[in-house]
């Protein structure tokens, strides 16, 4: 028995309701990305001895984070293909997976904000405020947290993207530190530091300032001299993501 033509639905109707639906779940993994994200990205404070005694089970819980925000990422960028295979023809699912490729930080941005500078202290330092204790090794020099605090502050700021040293941050980058050396995505650098965020400058600072381990580090900054500097600026340009998406290790991109 057939259906009558004009009870039949049009092919174009139909593949407009798969490509809505197929949106709004990417849309709904992008949002999970963020939180994963933002989770991911807390650092541990390394200037205690307490904290070194737990470092083990902290790698452990954030590679963990790492590999299911990976999986996650994998999931939305075959969404997202899939709509844009379907739906490649519609102005504003274009619009919207342009939008999906901003938020996944795989197109370049502009705008105003911020850029923090972090570097170690001069290897000869001594304690600058009286009645502090002369500094060990470790007072001296940059640590994994510090750079965490930064990037985590400027998230919370709202921060439209972050850019750490010449590279863009995605869902699943990791900052890691070795000695007084950052590993990020699979490359290797020294400091001093860069992090760069566009988004309103005066809400990036603010969240920078609340922070309160940004704030243990400035009492570093002023007992030892610590390298801290942050720019205000009129147009920053970050460029967008171009590494790899893809799993390489349980502890996800370095």
């Amino acid at each position: 028995m057939s259906i009558p033509p004009e009870s039949a639905p049009t092919r174009g109707s139909g593949t407009r309701i798969v490509g809505r639906a197929l949106t709004c779940a990417v849309f709904a993994l992008a949002g999970l990305l963020f939180y994963i994200s933002a989770q991911t990205a807390r650092g541990t404070d390394l200037r205690t001895d307490n904290s070194l005694l737990s470092l083990g089970d902290v790698v452990r819980q954030r590679s963990a984070q790492n590999q299911q925000a990976q999986s996650q990422l994998a999931d939305l960028q075959a969404r997202a293909q899939q709509l844009t295979e379907r739906q490649g023809h519609d102005p504003a699912d274009t619009a919207q997976l342009d939008g999906l490729r901003s938020d996944a930080a795989l197109e370049p941005l502009q705008g105003g904000g911020l850029t923090v500078t972090l570097n170690d202290a001069p290897p000869n330092a001594t304690a600058r405020i009286p009645g502090v204790p002369e500094p060990r090794v470790n007072d001296l020099v940059i640590h994994q947290q510090d750079i965490q605090a930064v990037v985590n502050a400027l998230w919370r700021g709202g921060a439209e993207g972050v850019q750490v040293m010449d590279q863009r941050l995605i869902s699943t980058s990791a900052v890691r530190c070795v000695g007084n050396t950052l590993l990020l995505q699979g490359r290797v650098y020294s400091p001093p530091y860069v992090v760069k965020a566009v988004g309103r400058t005066d809400a990036l600072h603010s969240a920078v300032d609340a922070d309160p381990t940004i704030r243990k580090y400035l009492q570093y900054v002023q007992a030892y001299g610590l390298g801290w500097k942050v720019q205000e600026s009129g147009e920053l340009n970050l460029p967008g993501y171009s590494g790899t998406t893809e799993l390489r290790s349980a502890g996800g991109q370095q």
